[in-house]
């Protein structure tokens, strides 16, 4: 299930959405899209890039038309990879990118924190979650202490992925990815 939590700066929970459509308008004044997807088949973990992207075609090539889109790849990680720790280090301090940041949950979950103005938005994405986060928009990513994840990324810059940190301390002020989780 799918939640976003809105929090003051200092980390004082405000508000606790977990309906689809609620998160939606909630996200969309500040310019974050955010929606369902249903693949048109079954997929074990073990699926290809290619199954996966063939499996949401429909909604991958209306997005793709609709950001013109120029890269798209297949990204997983498990609790089991030796570089998880590194990895979820690099995406948990506050940074801009000047592209979109365009996720889909393919499986598994993560957390977006989004820190627009003088609050920050967790959205826990799950199965089935399509994110985009404007560019420019401050932001950090937690994938938890035991990853779990698999998710289509799409890129409008060819260099894809370019972080921009603000050097702000925010993210160690607001409840990770493994605590929001145990609200469920």
């Amino acid at each position: 299930m799918s939640m976003l939590l809105v929090y003051t700066q200092e980390g004082e929970l405000l508000e606790l959405h977990r309906d689809q459509r609620e998160i939606a308008e909630r996200l969309a004044p500040i310019g974050v899209r955010f929606e369902r997807w249903k693949a048109n088949r079954e997929l074990p973990w073990s699926a290809t890039q290619e199954e996966v992207l063939e499996a949401y075609k429909e909604e991958v090539n209306r997005i793709v038309e609709e950001f013109a889109f120029k890269a798209i790849d297949v990204v997983s990680l498990t609790p089991d990879h030796p570089k998880k720790q590194e990895l979820r280090q690099m995406f948990l301090s506050e940074h801009t990118h000047s592209d979109f940041e365009v996720r889909f949950f393919v499986e598994g979950s993560g957390t977006f924190y989004l820190h627009p103005q003088e609050r920050v938005y967790a959205l826990l994405c799950q199965k089935g979650d399509f994110v985009s986060v404007p560019s420019n928009m401050p932001h950090w990513f937690d994938m938890g202490t035991e990853p779990f994840f698999k998710a289509i990324r799409f890129f409008t810059l060819p260099e894809g992925w370019v972080a921009h940190f603000t050097g702000s301390d925010i993210a160690t002020r607001i409840p990770s990815h493994d605590q929001i989780l145990q609200l469920l």
